[in-house]
C-alpha cells in the first residue's frame, strides 16, 4: 500500500458508548479537522481533498475524498553544527558530526550530500537531500494519536481494557475503530483497539454488527445496514424538517429562539435514525403558566411543545423526537404521554402550593438564605436593591413607591416550590405570583423583566419601573461582587459582571430611545454618581477601596467592546471623557461626523501638541491675561476662542455635539497661525504661563465632546 502513488477516499471511525449530547457535535467537528490538520501537515492529503464530520450518539467519524497513499518525496535542508566542530582538517567527518547524522536519522549521508554556508560569523554544517515521503499507516497512527490527544473533552473517564490490567482515559469506553483506505484496512491502534472494518448499527433496528466495504460506502451502509444517519448536520436537518411536517399538519408551530436550537441540537446528539411523533396532554393542566409546562417538556423530557401560530399560545400537545421507526408507534406515544403527564402534575402542584401564600410573605424568609458570605443574606440584598431602586426612580420621574414595590418583591419567588424546581422560572414565577395578588402592573412587569440580559425596547412612561428595577439589581452586583474581590479573569465570570455592564448599558441607551434621557441632560443618572450611591448602601469596610473607579472603568470597558463596528479612534476620542452613557452614541456620530471635516486633521494634531504642553507645565496656570499678548497671532486666537467658545458651550449643553464641534472647527486658521508664529516655551515665565494658559482654554473648548487628540494619525 505504502508505495502506491495513487488517492483513495479514506473513513476513520471510533464506535464508543453513549457520548455526552450536549459536547456530540464539537467532539465530531474536533476529531475530524485535528485529523486533517495532521495528515495535511505530514503531505498526504491530495489538493483540494475535502473533509466531512460525522458524529452520532455512539461514534465519531470522518471522511476524506482523496488521500494518498503515502506523501510525496520531501526535500529538507537540516542545520548540523559548525565546520571547525564536524569536520578535521583533513575534511572527514569528526564523531560527533556521525553522531548527530545518525541521531536525525541521516546516518546514510556522505559529504557529497552536506554543504557549506556562513551565518555571517561562521561557516556552518547543513544537510540537504531528499526524503522519502511518509506512509499513510505511519501518518495516520500519529494523527489518531493526536486527535485523540486534542479532543475538548468535558469530563475524562478512565476505564480497564478487556485484558483486565491495562487502563485507559477517554470521555466513553471506545469499542471498536475502523480505518478505511478505499477498500484496504489501514493497521493503526487507539485505546487498546487494532482497527478493522467491523462497525455496529442501530442497537435495536439493524442485526448488530456488519462490514464497511469501503470508505466511500460508509454512510450508505451506515444508514442502509445500520439504520444510522451518520452526519449530524443531516440528521439535524431531517428532525427540523419532520418537526414542522408534523407541526403544520396539526395547525401549529414548534416556536424559534435559541432554546428551540439549543433542544434541536440536543435531541440530534441523543437518536441514531430520529423520527418524530405527536403526543398531548390533558388540557386542564393549560391552566398553569405556560413557561412551567414548557421548561419541563423540554428539559426534562426533550419534547418539543406546539404553540397556536399566531397567538403564540401554548397547546396541548407537543412532538417526541425518537429514535425508533415502526409501523405502529403507539406504544411509544403512549409511553411518552404517561411519562410527561407525571411531570406536568408536579408543575401543577408546585404552582398550587406556591399560590397558596402571598408573594409578600415570602420576603422575610430571604433572610435565612445566603447571597454571599461576605454580602449577607438575599434579603439584605434585597434592602440594597431597595434603597438604589429609590434613589434611582427619583431622578426619572418614577413613582418611587412602585420601584420599592418591585425591589422588595423581586427575589421573594426564590424560595418557592416552583423555583426550587426549574431555577430557569425566576422573576417568572414571581410576576405570576404578584400578579395573582393583586399588585400593579408595573410592578408585575418589572419583576417578570429583571433578569433580562438586556433591555431592548425603550423605555416609556409605563415601563420606567421595570428599568428603575433592571438597573439597580446590576448595580447592586456590579459594586457588591466586585467590591468583594470577585473580578472577572479571562473566562471565569461567575456572578456575570460582564453582562450585568452590557445590561446597564442598555438600560441608558433605551431610556435616551424612550426620550427619558435626552442629550442636552448632563446630571441625571450619572455613573459615578450612582456608583457611589450604589456603595453608600453596603456596611462599611465590606468594599475595597477604589471599588466604584474599577467599575465604572470596566463599564466603559465594556462599551468599548460592545462599539467595534465604529472606528476605533472616534470610539476611544468619546470614551477617553468617561461621557453620561446615554450620550456616547450621539457623540461617537458627532466625533465621526468631524473626522470627515478637512480641518479635523490638522486640529487634532494640534489638540494632540496642546495636551503635551499642558502635561509638562512646571506651574499651576493662569488666567489669561491679554496684557502680556505680544504677538498678533495669540491675540488673533484669543479673540477667535472668545468669539467661538460660548457659542460653542451653549451647543454643548443643548446636546448639539456634532454642532459644538463645527463651531470649533472654524478656528483652525487661528490654532494654525498661532502654531507658527508663536514660540510657546519663552524663557519669561509670565508670558509662557499665559500662552499656556490660552492653549488651556482652547483645549477645553475643543475637548467637550471628545479627546480629539485621540484622532491624531
Amino acid at each position: 500500500m505504502a508505495s502506491q502513488p495513487s488517492t483513495n477516499p479514506l473513513l476513520v471511525e471510533l464506535l464508543t458508548e453513549e457520548l455526552p449530547p450536549k459536547a456530540l457535535q464539537k467532539l465530531g467537528q474536533s476529531f475530524a479537522e485535528s485529523l486533517r490538520a495532521s495528515l495535511a501537515q505530514q503531505h498526504l492529503l491530495a489538493e483540494g481533498c475535502t473533509v466531512r464530520a460525522l458524529a452520532t450518539p455512539r461514534r465519531l467519524a470522518a471522511v476524506f475524498d482523496a488521500v494518498l497513499g503515502q506523501a510525496p518525496e520531501q526535500h529538507y535542508t537540516e542545520k548540523l553544527m559548525p565546520v571547525k566542530v564536524g569536520l578535521t582538517a583533513e575534511r572527514e567527518m569528526t564523531p560527533a558530526l556521525i553522531k548527530k547524522l545518525q541521531a536525525k536519522g541521516l546516518d546514510g549521508l556522505s559529504m557529497d550530500d552536506l554543504i557549506v554556508e556562513s551565518d555571517g560569523k561562521q561557516d556552518i554544517l547543513f544537510a540537504r537531500g531528499v526524503a522519502a515521503g511518509e506512509t499513510l499507516q505511519a501518518g495516520l497512527q500519529k494523527a489518531l494519536d493526536q486527535a485523540i490527544a486534542q479532543l475538548p473533552i468535558p469530563k475524562v473517564m478512565r476505564y480497564q481494557l478487556a485484558d483486565g490490567v491495562t487502563s485507559v482515559r477517554f470521555v466513553r469506553p471506545a469499542h471498536g475503530l475502523v480505518a478505511l483506505w478505499g477498500n484496504q484496512v489501514v493497521p493503526v491502534q487507539a485505546l487498546g483497539l487494532q482497527s478493522g472494518r467491523s462497525t455496529q448499527g442501530h442497537r435495536f433496528m439493524s442485526d448488530g454488527s456488519f462490514e464497511i466495504i469501503s470508505a466511500d460506502s460508509y454512510e450508505n451502509q451506515l444508514l442502509e445496514q445500520g439504520k444510522v444517519m451518520a452526519g449530524f448536520e443531516t440528521r439535524r436537518a431531517d428532525i427540523l424538517k419532520q418537526l414542522h411536517k408534523q407541526a403544520d399538519t396539526l395547525g401549529a408551530s414548534i416556536g424559534e429562539g435559541p432554546e428551540v436550537e439549543a433542544l434541536l441540537d440536543e435531541v440530534t446528539a441523543l437518536v441514531e435514525h430520529p423520527t418524530v411523533y405527536v403526543g398531548e396532554f390533558d388540557p386542564q393542566f393549560l391552566r398553569v403558566p405556560p413557561e412551567c409546562l414548557i421548561l419541563t417538556m423540554r428539559l426534562n423530557q426533550k419534547y418539543f411543545p406546539l404553540f397556536e401560530p399566531h397567538s403564540g399560545k401554548l397547546t396541548h400537545r407537543f412532538l417526541i423526537v425518537s429514535n425508533m421507526q415502526v409501523a405502529d408507534p403507539s406504544h411509544i406515544i403512549e409511553g411518552n404521554q404517561r411519562v410527561v403527564r407525571p411531570r406536568l402534575a408536579d408543575a401543577q402542584f408546585f404552582f398550587e402550593t406556591d399560590r397558596g401564600m402571598r408573594l409578600e410573605d415570602r420576603v422575610p424568609q430571604l433572610a435565612s438564605s445566603v447571597y454571599h458570605n461576605k454580602l449577607g443574606s438575599v434579603l439584605q440584598r434585597v434592602e440594597r436593591i431597595r434603597k438604589i431602586a429609590i434613589h434611582i426612580a427619583g431622578q426619572l420621574g418614577a413613582d418611587p413607591a412602585r420601584a420599592d414595590r418591585a425591589a422588595l418583591l423581586a427575589k421573594a419567588d426564590l424560595n418557592s416550590s416552583m423555583v426550587g424546581e426549574f431555577p430557569e422560572l425566576q422573576g417568572i414565577m414571581g410576576a405570576y405570583y404578584a400578579e395573582a395578588d393583586g399588585e400593579p402592573a408595573e410592578v408585575v412587569e418589572a419583576i417578570r423583566q429583571q433578569y433580562r440580559i438586556r433591555l431592548d425596547a425603550p423605555v416609556t412612561e409605563t415601563s420606567r419601573t421595570c428599568a428603575v428595577l433592571f438597573m439597580a439589581e446590576r448595580l447592586e452586583v456590579l459594586v457588591g461582587i466586585w467590591g468583594i474581590g470577585l473580578v472577572p479573569t479571562g473566562e471565569r465570570d461567575p456572578y456575570g459582571l460582564r453582562r450585568a455592564a452590557l445590561g446597564l448599558i442598555s438600560a441608558y441607551e433605551q431610556l435616551a430611545a424612550g426620550g427619558l434621557l435626552a442629550l442636552n441632560d448632563h446630571t441625571t443618572l450619572q455613573l459615578d454618581q450612582l456608583l457611589a450611591f450604589t456603595a453608600s448602601t453596603f456596611d462599611a469596610g465590606t468594599l475595597a477601596d477604589g471599588t466604584t473607579d474599577a467599575v465604572a472603568a470596566f463599564i466603559y470597558e465594556r462599551y468599548r467592546n460592545q462599539l467595534s463596528a465604529h472606528d476605533r479612534n472616534v470610539v476611544d476620542a468619546v470614551l477617553a471623557l468617561q461621557p453620561p452613557l446615554h450620550q456616547v452614541l450621539g457623540r461617537i456620530q458627532a466625533c465621526a461626523d468631524f473626522a470627515q471635516r478637512p480641518e479635523a486633521e490638522s486640529l487634532a494634531a494640534a489638540n494632540k501638541r496642546i495636551t503635551n504642553l499642558l502635561k509638562k507645565a512646571d506651574s499651576d496656570i493662569s488666567e489669561v491675561d491679554a496684557s502680556l499678548f505680544t504677538e498678533a497671532a495669540e491675540k488673533a486666537l484669543a479673540d477667535r476662542i472668545g468669539e467661538l467658545a460660548p457659542v460653542a458651550r451653549q451647543q454643548f449643553d443643548s446636546g448639539d455635539f456634532s454642532g459644538a464641534l463645527a463651531t470649533l472647527a472654524s478656528s483652525r486658521s487661528a490654532v494654525d497661525a498661532f502654531f507658527n508664529d508663536v514660540m510657546i516655551m519663552v524663557e519669561d515665565p509670565a508670558v509662557r504661563r499665559n500662552r499656556l494658559a490660552l492653549l488651556g482654554e482652547l483645549h477645553r473648548g475643543m475637548n467637550q465632546v471628545a479627546d480629539l487628540s485621540r484622532l491624531a494619525q
